[in-house]
């Protein structure tokens, strides 16, 4: 499985924003000043409103939290991060500015900007976000498998190419990162070549992983995925394995130029992206692409 690129946490970041914002008043021994008071309070039930389940009033509280201190990049930060807990992508990625402008070297900002803009279809400017991440933190270069996802989106396969090949030096067992680095090939430098450059991996246990590297090496063919996902253990996450089964034979038809198979089973997927994190928001703006060039 992808690792995070950045520790970018959604409850963490909930949590560190409203922390921020509660130790800004109180920086010192002295008795709160009355918009001091009010931000503390507004933090404390923005956050236990948050863990309470209604998202609606906490993004609401966090807007009074903004009106209450504006000059805190924090109380910013908590909207951003509250509006994409509600897939309100152009709101989060908006709040994310505001936190930017406030704070320019706010890298956990320009990433969580950077994700706003894939989840929206932006692939140029979740991009450009992400390329900003490594220029604060290059060593980071490395663990950054979603810019990877993104430049392949964007039609930027060699870079792509390369961003896998490097996320391969720090995750060695990953079969998705074999697998996006031979779509990135098999535009690249063709089909044929990037079946022979497919990356080995051996480690992989999650199902049905191990059968999808091996229908893109060529040694089995995709209903043995499907089969392996159906017979998934009882204890295995509820629909992971036919998410990912449906999520990789959708790509892998796309690499071969089966368009017809590669939506029916991107569509099958994205039916199941509200349970998979990112590679499931992966699994919707691939199938909104598609229905975008429906629509041409």
């Amino acid at each position: 499985m992808f690792p995070p690129a950045v520790d970018h946490q959604l409850m963490k970041l909930i949590v560190i924003a409203a922390t921020a914002l509660l130790a800004a008043a109180h920086v010192s021994a002295q008795p709160l000043r009355p918009k001091e008071a009010d931000t503390s309070t507004l933090a404390q039930e923005a956050i236990a409103t948050y863990r309470k389940g209604d998202i609606p009033a906490a993004i609401a509280l966090a807007g009074k939290l903004i009106e209450a201190a504006p000059k805190q990049p924090q109380s910013w930060l908590l909207r951003a991060q509250l509006h994409n807990t509600q897939r309100q992508y152009l709101n989060a990625a908006a709040d994310y500015s505001e936190v930017i402008k406030l704070d320019a070297k706010a890298v956990g900002a320009w990433q969580g900007r950077g994700e706003a803009h894939f989840k929206a279809g932006k692939m140029a400017e979740s991009i450009a976000d992400f390329d900003k991440v490594l220029e604060f933190e290059p060593a980071q270069k490395p663990h950054h498998w979603q810019r990877g996802i993104a430049l392949y989106y964007a039609g930027r396969f060699k870079d792509g190419k390369e961003q896998f090949e490097i996320h391969q030096t720090v995750n060695s067992n990953d079969v998705e990162n074999a697998v996006w680095h031979f779509l990135c090939a098999a535009r690249a430098d063709g089909l044929e070549k990037a079946k022979k450059g497919l990356i080995p991996i051996d480690g992989d246990g999650r199902i049905p992983m191990a059968q999808v590297h091996q229908l893109f090496a060529g040694k089995i063919k995709p209903e043995d995925v499907l089969a392996t996902a159906k017979a998934a253990p009882a204890e295995t996450r509820s629909g992971e394995p036919m998410f990912y089964a449906h999520l990789y034979l959708g790509i892998y038809f796309e690499a071969i130029g089966d368009a017809k198979q590669a939506r029916e089973y991107i569509f099958k997927a994205a039916e199941r992206a509200n349970q998979n994190g990112y590679m499931g928001d992966v699994a919707r703006v691939h199938a909104d692409i598609l229905r975008q060039k429906d629509k041409k």
